[in-house]
């Protein structure tokens, strides 16, 4: 196990990354690669796992079950779900996602990249970019993932050869870079016999750029969301009624993004009441200043009407309200969404009625071509939206905020979430037509 002090760690920054690929492009090998050579595996995890390894008549360990913990995982050879990893090296601390590469679970890279600043696709250097591959770049690039990572994996069975990865890398390069993506970073490895993971191969000499963990420690973040648009979606209102706080009203929830001061003012939407926040606990004591993704309460000036699905955000800041919202989707449900779906959209703790009113375009992965109006969107399939809901919602564009840019479209009957959207993303548009659910007879 890593030997990492207390006080190093206090000094190293955090990176969320996610993992994503294609089946048996050895993502979990690669994670438990990662894990193991960089000395974060517990004796104990990877005693299981040679056990474990050994009943299967392995010679070796199996690292891929150090992140393939589910039985049906281990059963069928492929990740299912997506797998949350926590580890640290002397110069920074990670939170790992590794999510599936199975087309059915798609949904599920969607999930586990949704707040990663860096982004893994890999490639079988055997197969080179194939469809799921160019999906999970679209992904990347609609989540605006910072930071792009091609692993082009198994060199080994290609005799390690510098032309085959240099095919590769230009091909996804070239793709990537007319999706949008700011940064791609290529670089070749062989996860099962640990080239290029943690320590440099010998295999690759042609090869001058970091190793792949050499560049997660070292590729820029940047958590400085001081100058972002501040919101606090409420999620609950916390009123104790004791003696010692008889008169005690506090909104509760988790900051999405920006700072709040205590004297501020601020306004509450959708209702665009205005007050000034009086006061803000944070774990049970007053606070001056708060700041993004700590939980607070705040206490406001005036009693104002204020319930769970309001947004409290800087008077001096506030977003637009609409019923009304354009949004490019992934469809991630089994069930196809169509034009006239009545659905529910939930934004940040907020859940209202909506109608799907056009479908302009769905994206074809293998030329980056929009096919106008499909009519319906199946999953897995990346398209635009235009979406009218039954009260006006406070939305921030996604190149703004992650947070409150984003939505998931959830179906009334079971509760099935259906498709993840991002306000105002496009890649292009059709000319419009007519709405074609524009006179069907529902009232908003």
């Amino acid at each position: 196990m890593s030997t990492t002090t207390t006080e190093e760690l206090s000094a190293t920054t955090l990176l969320r990354f996610a993992t994503a690929g294609s089946v048996d492009d050895g993502k979990s090998t690669l994670v438990g690669r990662l894990l193991h050579d960089s000395k974060s595996v517990l004796t104990d995890q990877l005693e299981a796992v040679e056990r474990a390894s050994a009943s299967r008549g392995q010679d070796g360990p199996d690292l891929a079950l150090l992140t393939d913990g589910l039985r049906a995982e281990r059963e069928q050879g492929i990740t299912i779900d997506v797998a949350y990893r926590y580890f640290a090296t002397a110069r920074r601390r990670f939170i790992l996602a590794d999510t599936p590469g199975h087309v059915q679970y798609t949904r599920n890279m969607v999930t586990g990249a949704s707040t990663a600043e860096l982004t893994v696709i890999l490639v079988d250097a055997r197969n080179g970019v194939v469809e799921q591959t160019r999906r999970h770049a679209a992904i990347a690039a609609l989540l605006r993932v910072p930071h792009v990572v091609l692993a082009v994996n198994k060199m080994d069975l290609v005799g390690y050869e510098e032309s085959v990865f240099a095919a590769i890398a230009e091909e996804f390069t070239a793709y990537a870079t007319e999706l949008g993506v700011p940064e791609v970073t290529a670089i070749p490895i062989s996860a099962l016999a640990g080239d290029n993971v943690v320590e440099p191969s010998a295999t690759m000499d042609w090869y001058g750029g970091p190793t792949f963990l050499e560049h997660l420690e070292s590729v820029p973040v940047s958590h400085d969301l001081a100058h972002c648009h501040a919101r606090l979606p409420v999620q609950y209102v916390i009123r104790p009624q004791t003696a010692e706080h008889p008169d005690y009203r506090g909104y509760a929830g988790q900051i999405a993004a920006g700072t709040f001061r205590v004297g501020e003012q601020i306004t509450v939407l959708p209702s665009g009441r205005s007050t000034k926040i009086s006061g803000i606990d944070l774990l049970g004591e007053p606070v001056d200043v708060a700041w993004t993704t700590q939980s607070v309460t705040l206490l406001l000036e005036d009693d104002i009407d204020i319930s769970r699905g309001d947004l409290i955000v800087p008077s001096k800041d506030a977003p637009p309200t609409t019923q009304d919202i354009e949004a490019t989707v992934c469809h991630v449900a089994d069930q196809p969404l169509t034009v006239g779906h009545r659905v529910l959209l939930r934004h940040g703790t907020r859940t209202v009625k909506a109608i799907v009113k056009d479908i302009p375009s769905r994206l074809t992965l293998d030329d980056l071509s929009l096919h106008p109006h499909p009519g319906q969107l199946v999953a897995n399939d990346i398209g635009r939206v235009k979406i009218r809901t039954a009260e006006p919602l406070p939305v921030d564009s996604y190149a703004d905020s992650r947070r409150t840019g984003s939505f998931i479209l959830i179906d009334p009957n079971d509760g099935t979430t259906l498709t993840a959207g991002m306000v105002g993303e496009s890649f292009a548009s059709p000319e419009p037509v007519k709405d074609e659910a524009e006179d069907d007879g529902w009232d908003f």
